[in-house]
């Protein structure tokens, strides 16, 4: 069994204002994704300006935040917000669904390309790549809050977390969702951005992104325990697992779409 290092949640501590590393996390997912999504949209064929891009980070940032807390609130805890509503806006109290913040930055990418009358599915395609930057972060700033453990276990990398009442060695399955879910996955989609014709067909990264986190949620979900107000439900499917079955779907179906399209 492996040490759990103890890791201060706050990076940064001046006076009453704390800065944790959740908070940097985002923001260096945002600034990464943004400096490299800006030299994505020039290249052939080009689907935007890097003055676009700049405006674009606003909408990404308001998507995150308010549709991964109401994503939080609407599948893992409705019944608990529904008696302490103001809880909700309590942001900083942690809470956040990958699945509601991905629904808000598309609602916010649609919002943006019909403002700017861009191709939505070819911009998308861009914002696309560079997504598995801001998971990788999101994953790591996961383990060092000692949250979103992963399930029993007799591994000899496993972990005794902190705030684990039971006290008995788990999956570090924050570590592995940061690998396949961030690492991995970008790997793909830089591979795949490598090919002229997947950047010329428009969905296609789009899709492989959407499908591919898909796949990754749903196996790196067996080793993480299940949120203790839900536990395992239809199936003995995860909550995580039956929000990502849709994600395949739609992938699968951008990605079939564009290869008919030509």
């Amino acid at each position: 069994m492996l040490e759990y290092p103890q890791i201060d949640p706050v990076a940064i501590q001046i006076g009453p204002i704390a800065i944790r590393w959740y908070a940097l996390a985002y923001i260096a997912g945002i600034v990464l994704g943004w400096r490299m999504a800006r030299r994505l949209v020039t290249a052939e064929p080009k689907v935007a300006t890097p003055e676009q891009v700049d405006d674009y980070v606003t909408w990404v940032t308001l998507g995150i935040i308010l549709g991964g807390r109401i994503g939080y609130v609407l599948f893992y805890r409705p019944g608990y917000y529904l008696f302490h509503p103001l809880e909700a806006l309590m942001v900083w109290q942690g809470g956040m669904s990958f699945h509601g913040g991905a629904l808000g930055v598309i609602i916010g990418t649609l919002i943006f390309c019909r403002q700017q009358k861009l191709n939505p599915l070819a911009f998308g395609d861009r914002a696309a790549v560079v997504v598995p930057i801001g998971i990788f972060f999101g994953r790591v700033a996961n383990f060092i809050n000692g949250e979103l453990w992963g399930r029993a276990t007799d591994v000899p990398w496993a972990m005794i977390f902190p705030g684990d009442r039971l006290q008995i060695p788990r999956h570090p399955s924050q570590l592995y969702q940061a690998g396949m879910e961030g690492i991995g996955l970008f790997v793909l989609m830089l591979v795949l951005w490598s090919f002229p014709k997947n950047r010329a067909r428009p969905g296609i990264l789009t899709g492989a992104l959407v499908a591919g986190y898909g796949v990754a949620r749903i196996f790196g979900e067996l080793f993480r325990e299940p949120d203790a107000n839900l536990g395992f439900l239809l199936a003995g499917a995860t909550m995580g697992q039956l929000l990502s079955l849709p994600m395949i779907l739609i992938g699968g179906f951008l990605i079939w779409r564009a290869r008919r399209a030509g």
